[in-house]
């Protein structure tokens, strides 16, 4: 459900400013640019060895800064680093009683994309991704009892560092910078596969509005 999202939501970044190119002014795509952005994940899990488990998404933050450098007017290279939180909901039922689960985990996520740039307000973008955990936050509700259990850095059940992948598309609008991404984690989280610790990778879109110098 999640890829099928995320192609419509590029599509229609990529289709949607093409009548937008009535602008004028200097052309920026060999130019270096720093800059900030804010905006949004909207990620899940999905269960990479097959065991029973339904997740449903969650909202999360992501903000942080990029360096858009120019290999000529066409092509270029652009490091990010986010903070960006990610996780997943869930329920079920325990001891015949309802239940509500929450999981937020925060990592720092480096991507270094690969960029192509065919007008000066498209930017086509897709690299590796590296993701660093910081820390981890669950919620478990059932009836009248939460319980919260927020750890940093030392939770045994999750894997510390994670390579991805991560496709995407800026709009470039003067200073302006709207932004989406499609992101996947290409290793497991190293949980041990059961009902409340799943062996599972992360996936998540982005959306971001950002600032370039």
């Amino acid at each position: 459900m999640i890829n099928k999202i995320a192609f419509a939501a590029l599509m229609i970044f990529s289709i949607g400013i093409s009548n937008a190119q009535t602008n004028t002014g200097s052309n920026s795509r060999d130019k270096l640019h720093i800059g900030a952005k804010i905006g949004f994940n909207y990620s899940n899990v999905y269960d990479s060895k097959g065991e029973e488990f339904n997740a449903d998404s969650k909202f999360g933050m992501a903000i942080g800064g990029f360096l858009a450098i120019p290999i000529g007017a066409y092509f270029g290279v652009q490091p990010e680093i986010l903070f960006s939180q990610k996780g997943f909901k869930g329920s079920g039922k325990l001891l015949g009683l309802d239940y509500d689960f929450k999981r937020t985990t925060s990592y720092i996520d480096v991507p270094l994309y690969f960029t192509v740039k065919p007008s000066e307000f498209i930017t086509i973008l897709a690299g590796p991704q590296m993701s660093f955990l910081t820390a981890t936050k669950d919620v478990f509700k059932s009836g009248s009892a939460t319980v919260e259990q927020e750890e940093e850095f030392d939770n045994d059940d999750l894997r510390k560092n994670t390579f991805g992948a991560s496709i995407g598309v800026d709009i470039n609008i003067d200073h302006l910078v709207l932004g989406v991404r499609a992101n996947w984690d290409l290793q497991e989280n190293n949980s041990d596969g059961s009902s409340t610790t799943p062996r599972y990778k992360n996936q998540w879109l982005q959306a971001t509005v950002g600032y370039r110098f």
